[in-house]
């Protein structure tokens, strides 16, 4: 072979072998374009998750199942009762309050809670275990716990730390009983001093103030795995009606609430609050007709819609004078729902307690409740309950040493 054809050979075999790798390469360039474009699956979200199995949950519970989740009861007397056995068992209540009159010693009070507890054992979901535990003269714990003072004495530190302390003591005395959910901080503005039913039970009259050291003790709960119920909306502090005995009156505009008494419930729901309680207050400049916790202007135009409220809403005790004189608790329960209220409070006599029970399901069975908006508040109650891992386990003694130390752990001087 000569030169010249040695020369055409040799370029020919190079252009063929440049030509194998540029396939090459762009067939490796093609693989990397196919892994960058394919869709990555990521895992699912905690939120998501918990949706799903709530979901799931939602699906598989019956009718009498998804009503018993709208009711927060009240019990009689210091020990576990009949009466209660049935509520929980059979009806499938959402919840339970401990109040005054249920507290004896720290044995005797575990003790029922943990009845409680063993009588739900059967039930698909656990209940919410609540108190009104704010602290001063608002307080059911024992003889021989310490309880921390009023906040309105807390408001006079004006301390953040010494908010979010108070909460987190709040939570470890709470835990140690084997509650989950806590009726506190108290957001009222102590706008009224002829106010007979809040006064020191305020952070204060300054509604930044209020917000500031209400929503410290707030997260204090939260970040110890206790629920706060902030209260009492919209605002109950420009009374001069106790709502224990007959129904606050209050002639004020939409404006001057966003002003002074919105403040610290709007501030605590940009902060993650989880559930507010809703009381019992006729603002005829919001709803000529209706007081606050059987409102649709207030309860859903208001806290959820203009406020972006989204967790659970719970009203105040419907056996209270302020609902009770006017109206029936039943009625007034199936009223407060249809305005947009989640769980309701009804903390006196069993009979009633049945009778509100039957009242949804009759309201459901008529079609003066869809199932559908059945669902969404079973939705948020059992979301809820999920977020805080609520459980039914039952704690077999106090630690007295612990709750001493966290007490010790306030430095409230």
């Amino acid at each position: 072979m000569n030169r010249n054809y040695k020369f055409i050979f040799l370029v020919a075999c190079c252009t063929l072998l440049m030509s194998g790798c540029s396939q090459f390469t762009q067939k490796n360039k093609d693989k990397e374009t196919d892994v960058t474009n394919s869709p990555i699956t990521e895992p699912p979200k905690k939120e998501e998750i918990v949706l799903s199995k709530v979901e799931e949950t939602i699906d598989q519970m019956t009718l009498e199942e998804k009503v018993g989740q709208l009711l927060v009861i009240g019990v009689e007397g210091t020990s576990f009762s009949s009466e209660m056995d049935n509520l929980i068992r059979n009806y499938h209540v959402g919840g339970v309050i401990i109040m005054g009159r249920n507290v004896a010693t720290t044995n005797e009070m575990l003790q029922l809670i943990n009845g409680i507890k063993k009588a739900n054992e059967h039930n698909k979901i656990p209940l919410f275990l609540s108190v009104d535990e704010e602290g001063g003269r608002v307080s059911r714990l024992p003889v021989g716990i310490p309880k921390l003072p009023t906040s309105a004495q807390i408001g006079k530190l004006n301390d953040e730390s010494v908010s979010y302390r108070a909460g987190t003591y709040l939570a470890g005395v709470l835990n140690e009983f084997g509650y989950n959910m806590n009726f506190a901080p108290v957001l009222d503005v102590n706008s009224n001093p002829r106010n007979p039913v809040i006064g020191n039970r305020s952070f204060g009259s300054d509604p930044y103030q209020v917000a500031k050291l209400g929503i410290s003790t707030m997260h204090g709960m939260m970040d110890n795995g206790i629920i706060p119920v902030v209260k009492h909306f919209p605002g109950h502090g420009d009374t001069v009606v106790d709502s224990h005995k007959a129904l606050p009156k209050v002639e004020t505009t939409l404006e001057a609430l966003r002003n002074v008494e919105l403040v610290p419930f709007q501030k605590a729901i940009e902060e993650g609050a989880d559930a507010v309680m809703v009381a019992h207050i006729l603002f005829p400049a919001l709803d000529p007709d209706y007081p606050s916790s059987m409102s649709k202007a207030i309860i859903t135009g208001l806290l959820r819609n203009e406020m972006k409220f989204e967790g659970v809403i719970i009203t105040d005790d419907l056996t209270m004078g302020a609902i009770a004189n006017d109206y029936t608790i039943p009625e007034a329960a199936v009223q407060s729902f249809i305005a947009g209220s989640d769980q309701l409070l009804v903390v006196r006599d069993y009979e009633v307690q049945l009778n509100t029970l039957n009242a949804f399901i009759k309201a459901i069975e008529t079609g003066e409740i869809t199932e559908e908006r059945l669902n969404e508040s079973v939705k948020r109650i059992l979301t809820l309950k999920e977020k805080y891992s609520v459980s039914g386990e039952v704690h077999e003694k106090v630690d007295m040493d612990k709750i001493n130390e966290l007490y010790d752990k306030l430095q409230l001087k």
